[in-house]
């Protein structure tokens, strides 16, 4: 096996013997692999030379053609090995980024990670995987092989236990790469015996995606040969032959072959020739365009921009309309009780304006008026909602669509890389229709993101963190488009800014700090939008060591927010100012500031989270200076205004702070009940900063109680969080005084060997299940570690009398096709029979096989 290493999610767990069987639609697990919406093919070859391998090497890339298949070959081999990885898998798409210096937070992004350290991204993932027992699938790297290979470089020499499997066009280049060259699936000869015919995977898949569109249809002696004909023209290609098996629903199969030829004789000129695999793929997705009727042509050109999966409201405003406006109205999956109203009786105390009035209604008319140069390009094509409606159902028809499942269950849909590619190509043919569609789609994203920022005080937070989630890589395509395209500078600004709540809540603030960056630097003018741009970084800042040039910053907005007249924006950055004056532990200094702020009340255009996070910061300082009971008034009136909205994240942030106030003032049970309902919080909109700070009081709590066995399992849960969220940005003394009053107490109780025990026993849990521990869920007692994955096989496992002639075979050093002369049986059969011994005894090899029968005599 590859070693043992931390279990990471509650959801790891080995696979089950039918997860493992060829054929079939594969069952989804919590490995966060994709979903297989369609049947695999037969690979048991290319199945088991990958796990071969992965058992042998720490980089290996699947390299070949567009549309051989790579991408499913990738998630089945990580699939069958899976259960030898402690701490998971977990697959990368790469073909939504473009930029290289996004890879890091790509990779961040799949395996769940906050950073908020401003060291530089490849040393800090290195860094926090080091301990890290998993697989990375990382899927697309032709693009970006520079920043894939030194991302894999980076890996492989600042980790032990990481493996990457990669998929490209191209290889990587490293030293340490193993490279397996996936081929197009065999074909047997038309004009030959086919009385095998069926086993072979290419017309099995033609056959499998035909019935799927002709119910009933199966191989015959009347078709086989000229589905086989059809196979080898399109070379085996899995991609060109599914697209060749829908065009069943109108042709048969000696039209589809007819029809095939004529459109080769058009790329050869005049002869039906073998064409290169690249043009064999190309002709194939030619001729589904051509099948397209004119609106779904133009649909699918304009849904190449989108970089990621998309929802039909997504494709609505993107290809509808003419000349960049778009006719779709942005919503989001919350209440209207999510805007705040100028004044309620239930918040009389806190006399507040609709969030973000200001900048909304800035950025909004700023989308409506698109801040493009329209002389450049030639008027777009008009298209109707109902069109795109219409003409996405038939691309999905015509399998140029994938479906998927988005949050809450929502359908989404995505393009195949090779598909988007092509699209985008079709874009590029008419003058200045690629940046109109981009315009649109930057100026939809600007009102999505408002949207969002208008709800976010309020009852919708998690659905948000989850759509933006789903729509991070298209987000990531507007910003791009925007600070790469002449004229559209202020339009990326404008929406870094509107997604500060995004970058500082949702675990994102390196890649906020990174596309601030990039739009300050573009848009040197003094502008609210600069202003706004200026105070979220500050608040961003990554370490300690950043937070002066972070206070710089926030002054420098507020300056310049007085110097424009927009108060709410001043009013924001002097939130972060006193923010960087609490975390430099210059509590008198914070109080004073908080205070002003406070006393000044809410402004016009200021936003609600930013108005109850002001009273937040003001009652940690006052606790942290030992106030207690103020620091419970101010909380309290805190807290009703955020009940008064149904808002949960600032919410958490009271309750931890009530939590601290009551155990500064001795009264444990109200301490320890706040605790648990900020940590409730927390995992609801999986806030795992707060969650680790709260973990961290939580254990001092216990500790301050007596139970210092319970405290110490949740030092260890608590660092599961920070593992996973730099602890350098967090350096304030006081807001680690927590931590190590905790620990101090624990470890003169217990001393230096049961604290351990009790410690590993936290670190080896789940976050989730450090939660339900602390929220005592689990009965008092923490819940049991995943269990490791066996290094050899379990006890009670046998075999069957074949599969123990195959293991003799195997541990006399024969190969699969030598083991099946010697039993008279096929090759696939022999290859079956291994694949089975490996899973019936947790191995990952044919040598661990002779290895362990030579244990067995």
């Amino acid at each position: 096996m590859y070693g043992p290493g931390k279990p990471e999610g509650p959801h790891e767990r080995t696979p089950s013997e039918d997860w493992l069987i060829m054929g079939g639609s594969a069952p989804r697990r919590d490995w966060h692999l994709p979903v297989e919406t369609t049947s695999f093919v037969d690979r048991r070859t290319e199945l088991a030379e990958g796990r071969e391998l992965l058992a042998r090497a720490r980089l290996v890339t699947l390299t070949g053609p567009g549309g051989v298949g790579k991408t499913r070959l990738a998630g089945r081999i990580a699939a069958r090995v899976a259960r030898a990885f402690p701490d998971g898998v977990r697959f990368v798409h790469l073909s939504g980024l473009h930029d290289p210096a996004l890879v890091p937070h790509g990779v961040a992004d799949a395996l769940g990670l906050h950073d908020h350290s401003d060291r530089p991204p490849l040393e800090a993932l290195a860094q926090r995987l080091r301990d890290r027992r998993l697989l990375l699938v990382v899927d697309n790297c032709e693009h970006l092989l520079a920043a894939c290979a030194q991302l894999a470089a980076a890996l492989l020499r600042g980790t032990t236990g990481i493996r990457i499997l990669a998929t490209s066009r191209h290889r990587l280049g490293l030293t340490e790469e193993h490279l397996m060259d996936v081929r197009p699936l065999p074909v047997p000869d038309p004009d030959g015996d086919l009385s095998a015919a069926d086993g072979y995977p290419a017309l099995a898949l033609f056959a499998d995606r035909a019935a799927a569109v002709v119910p009933g249809f199966r191989l015959t002696a009347a078709n086989r040969a000229s589905v086989a004909r059809l196979c080898r023209r399109l070379d085996g290609l899995p991609l060109a032959i599914e697209l060749a098996a829908v065009r069943m629903r109108v042709l048969d199969v000696d039209q589809l072959v007819a029809r095939l030829d004529d459109r080769y004789r058009l790329l050869t000129g005049g002869s039906p020739a073998v064409l290169p695999r690249h043009q064999t793929l190309r002709a194939a997705v030619d001729w589904s365009h051509a099948l397209c009727d004119p609106r779904e042509q133009l649909v699918w050109a304009r849904l190449s921009v989108l970089a990621g999966s998309f929802d039909l409201e997504t494709a609505e405003a993107v290809c509808a309309g003419a000349d960049g406006a778009a006719t779709a109205t942005a919503t989001v999956p919350v209440t209207t009780s999510a805007t705040v109203p100028v004044a309620t009786s239930a918040t009389a105390t806190l006399p507040v304006t609709t969030s973000a009035t200001a900048t909304d209604s800035r950025a909004d008319a700023a989308a409506e008026r698109g801040t493009h140069a329209a002389g450049d390009r030639a008027p777009s094509p008009r298209l109707h909602p109902h069109d795109v409606l219409e003409a996405v159902a038939g691309l999905v028809d015509k399998s140029v669509l994938c479906r998927e499942t988005g949050p809450a269950g929502g359908v989404r849909y995505r393009l195949l890389d090779s598909l988007r590619h092509y699209g985008l190509e079709r874009l590029r043919e008419q003058p200045g229709e690629e940046r109109a569609t981009r315009t649109r789609h930057r100026d939809w994203t600007q009102r999505q993101a408002a949207a969002h920022e208008r709800a976010w005080f309020g009852p919708g937070q998690p659905a948000i963190v989850a759509r933006l989630r789903a729509d991070r890589d298209n987000i990531r395509a507007a910003l791009d488009f925007s600070l790469t395209t002449p004229g559209e500078a202020l339009a990326g600004l404008r929406l870094a800014g509107t997604l500060w709540f995004h970058w500082h809540a949702c675990g994102a603030p390196r890649e906020g700090r990174y596309w601030l960056d990039r739009a300050l630097d573009a848009n040197p003018g003094p502008t609210s939008e600069r202003a706004r741009a200026l105070w979220i970084a500050g608040l961003l800042a990554g370490c300690p060591e950043d937070l002066t040039r972070g206070r710089h910053r926030a002054e420098q907005a507020r300056d310049l927010a007085h110097r424009l007249g927009d108060r709410a924006e001043a009013a924001h950055a002097d939130y972060v100012v006193g923010v960087i004056r609490l975390f430099s532990d210059d509590l008198t200094g914070a109080l004073d500031h908080f205070r002003t702020g406070v006393a000044r009340g809410p402004l016009p255009g200021q936003h609600l989270s930013l108005v109850g996070l002001d009273r937040v910061e003001l009652a940690c300082a006052l606790a942290f200076l030992g106030r207690a009971d103020e620091a419970i008034d101010v909380c309290e009136e805190t807290r009703r205004l955020c009940a008064a909205h149904g808002e949960r994240w600032v919410l958490s942030y009271v309750e931890r702070i009530l939590a601290l106030a009551h155990s500064v003032k001795g009264d444990r049970d109200r301490a320890e009940a706040h605790g648990r309902e900020a940590l409730r919080l927390k995992l609801a909109v999986h806030d795992v900063l707060g969650m680790g700070l709260t973990l961290d009081l939580l254990a001092r709590i216990a500790a301050e109680r007596g139970a210092h066995d319970r405290a110490a399992v949740l030092l260890g849960g608590a660092d599961r969080a920070w593992a996973d969220v730099d602890r350098d940005r967090w350096g304030s003394a006081a807001l680690n005084a927590t931590r190590r009053a905790g620990e101090e107490r624990v470890r003169e109780a217990l001393g230096p060997a049961a604290l351990r025990r009790a410690y590993d026993r936290g670190a080896a849990l789940a976050l989730a299940d450090v939660v339900a521990y602390a929220l005592d869920e689990t009965e008092g007692e923490p819940p049991a570690a995943p269990e490791r994955p066996a290094a050899g096989p379990q006890p009670g496992v046998r075999l069957t009398r074949r599969e123990t002639q195959v293991a003799a075979l195997v541990a006399e050093g024969l190969a699969n096709q030598q083991i099946a002369d010697r039993l008279v049986i096929a090759r696939r059969t022999a290859e079956g029979h291994v694949e089975r011994i490996l899973s019936k005894l947790g191995l990952s090899n044919r040598s661990q096989i002779a290895a362990w029968v030579t244990a067995q005599r």
